[in-house]
């Protein structure tokens, strides 16, 4: 499983139902966060080393009703103390 991080920005008034939806119905949301600034969310997702990325996003994120816009984050190594 590999972690990728999705900021997501909703239509006005919409980022606690788009929140609720995805906590709902996106199997692979591991943390969702209200932000502020630019994007209204922050969501922290696990996927199969072999799932597509783009096709996650597109597919599962993009389509959520009220969802405007979203900005994918890769990482690399995770550091613990």
């Amino acid at each position: 499983m590999r972690p990728i991080f999705v900021m997501i920005k909703c239509e006005m008034g919409r980022a606690y139902a788009v929140a609720r939806q995805a906590a709902d119905e996106i199997a692979e949301l591991s943390e969702l966060h209200s932000t502020s600034g630019q994007y209204d969310l922050l969501g922290k997702f696990y996927l199969e080393a072999s799932q597509d990325t783009g096709l996650f996003v597109t597919e599962k994120i993009q389509t959520l009703p009220g969802v405007k816009d979203t900005y994918t984050l890769i990482t690399f190594n995770a550091f613990t103390g």
